[in-house]
């Protein structure tokens, strides 16, 4: 069965860019634009993997993982923070409410790919 990626971003030409780098590698991708919307879709489904922006509209990357780690299906599932606030405070708050990997944008596709085969395994 194939591993399922949740991506969250309010940026609709990232979400489609990372849908087309994924999916033909047997990845099942959902791509939702905001927070909110994040967590309705850890509520209803399970995924294997989080791809989290920071910086949305009403709810923040930070504030979903944070949410997302009190639930007890997730644990343990990695989440990626793929983000454009590099800053050393931005990365060390992302570590604090659960983050594995907290990532500067731009990234480059093969790495991306690398660090999404990484998590899952």
């Amino acid at each position: 069965m194939a591993k399922k990626i949740l991506v969250v971003d309010d940026d609709d030409l990232v979400l489609i860019a990372i849908q087309e780098l994924l999916t033909p590698l047997g990845f099942s991708v959902t791509a939702v634009t905001g927070g909110q919307e994040a967590l309705e879709a850890v509520s209803s489904d399970r995924f294997d993997l989080l791809i989290l922006d920071v910086s949305m509209p009403e709810i923040t990357g930070f504030e979903v993982c944070q949410r997302v780690r009190q639930m007890e299906s997730y644990t343990e599932t990695p989440v990626l923070m793929l983000t454009a606030r590099s800053g050393e405070e931005d990365k060390q708050r992302g570590m604090e409410v659960g983050a594995n990997l907290y990532l500067p944008k731009p990234i480059s596709p093969k790495r991306l790919i690398a660090l999404v085969e990484e998590a899952l395994k």
